[in-house]
């Protein structure tokens, strides 16, 4: 359901145009002045603002309009005024607003000026979703004994509609793991409803779960669903559920156990038929022992515990994680495309990564906008990770790497370094350090003969 904002210092025309709007199926808020009106653009996820030009309280309406798209510049937004002032109107729409139109506005006339712009937001959510799918898809990568077994899990609780409850550091993508179930469930074509229980101040946790009826409380001046309403008929996905207020707690509970909700400042109850899929960073049996988390629920979340590893666990998926997200994010940068030389990923692999995937993928974004070359080289790695090694350890001969040398002599000498330290780890067998090299035994030789690389006991 779209959200539209109407923001006029008039009661008659807000509530005029509520009325109407809401009357049309669209979920309406409403401001007396453009202070809260940038207010509510700040709490609220609005798709339309309607918005008064000569407004006496505050700030007026091109003030608004000026702020409002300095702070949201994807914003819709359609100006009203009682005088036709081409000048105005070409001032607003040069600011950014997308339709001028005058009073009286009758419901037709709003209705044809604001729908285009409706049926765009709309579109433009599900295209963010979709890319999302498609991010989440491809992310989990990575050829480890932990990714298989984590892959395995996925496959064998993704048939079944039980809970699950995901642990793991930050980072590590407990959100990847949650749609993966999803999209592996019989719920796959109804809803995937995340929602960050961190990441809401405590008032507004039951709202977000349950919704409110208009009236509820101070500022609900519209009915809203809750994410267990939106979520009907597929899976609600709790993400950091150890910090969820007790309160908000036993309600998860009467939800999971009875299949019931009940919107903030009503009295009907709806039914509706929703998995829980939770996670969490924190050590949740500690948290019982400390009175911040109900043992029923976390028996009844933990049905099947998934863990996730930390990055630090999965060594090997390194290099590959590191070529995904190069791909990836160069498919929207503007500059040559960059590689890393292969004696790079061993100083990737010397980190701890406390920040895990997330850290990872922010890295090599550092790494693709800072360096200035084609080829990524260990010490610009070494450079930005916070970790101390001597340059032998970061390029094998610190001389090949002054900075008076070509960077092409550069270039050729680490992957000298690297084609003879490959050689002499796999006993000088061509074969293995192909493989291991992913080149060409032809393409090997050729490199050995240009480097004048040869095996020491050769005659």
């Amino acid at each position: 359901m779209n959200t539209i904002l109407i923001v006029d210092d008039e009661k008659n025309i807000l509530k005029m145009l509520s009325q109407g709007l809401s009357i049309k199926g669209y979920n309406t808020l409403t401001a007396s002045s453009g202070e809260e009106a940038l207010q509510l653009c700040i709490s609220e996820d609005i798709d339309l603002v309607l918005l008064d030009i000569m407004m006496e309280n505050g700030i007026d309406g091109v003030e608004t309009l000026r702020k409002l798209l300095e702070q949201h510049p994807q914003l819709n937004v359609v100006m009203m005024s009682a005088q036709q002032d081409v000048e105005i109107a070409a001032k607003t729409m040069e600011l950014g607003a997308r339709r001028y139109v005058t009073k009286p506005v009758g419901m037709d006339k709003i209705l044809s000026n604001i729908e285009p712009f409706l049926e765009l937001s709309r579109l433009a959510k599900e295209n963010e979703i979709l890319k999302s799918q498609i991010v989440i898809d491809d992310e989990m990568v990575g050829e480890s004994d932990a990714v298989f077994k984590l892959r395995a899990e996925i496959r064998q609780v993704a048939a079944s509609d039980l809970g699950v409850l995901i642990s793991g550091e930050n980072g590590t993508g407990k959100q990847l793991v949650a749609n993966a179930i999803h999209r592996h469930s019989k719920r796959a074509d109804n809803p995937f409803i995340p929602l960050n229980c961190a990441a809401l101040p405590e008032e507004l946790v039951e709202s977000e779960l349950f919704g409110h009826e208009r009236g509820a409380f101070t500022g609900a001046d519209s009915m809203r669903q809750g994410r267990f309403e939106l979520a009907d008929g597929g899976t609600l996905f709790l993400d950091e559920i150890g910090d969820m207020t007790l309160k908000a707690q036993a309600k998860v509970l009467r939800v999971l156990e009875y299949g019931e909700v009940e919107r903030l400042g009503s009295q009907q109850i709806r039914n509706v038929d929703v998995r829980i899929i939770a996670a969490t960073n924190k050590d949740l049996p500690q948290e019982i022992e400390r009175g911040e988390f109900r043992t029923d629920l976390y028996y009844r979340l933990k049905i099947v515990p998934i863990e996730v590893p930390p990055l630090r666990e999965r060594l090997k998926d390194i290099p590959i994680l590191v070529k995904y997200f190069a791909e990836r994010l160069q498919m929207n940068m503007a500059s040559a495309p960059k590689t890393f030389a292969s004696e790079a990923y061993p100083i990737f692999q010397s980190y701890g990564w406390p920040g895990n995937i997330r850290e990872l993928k922010n890295i090599v974004e550092r790494l693709l906008i800072m360096v200035n070359r084609e080829i990524i080289l260990p010490t610009d790695v070494a450079e930005v990770l916070p970790i101390e090694m001597d340059q032998t350890e970061i390029y094998g001969s610190a001389a090949a790497y002054q900075s008076n040398t070509p960077l092409s002599t550069m270039v050729d000498s680490a992957e000298a370094e690297c084609i003879l330290a490959a050689l002499k780890e796999n006993d000088w067998n061509i074969r293995k350090t192909a493989e291991v090299l992913e080149v060409e035994r032809s393409n090997l030789y050729k490199k050995m003969n240009k480097y004048n690389i040869a095996r020491p006991d050769a005659g």
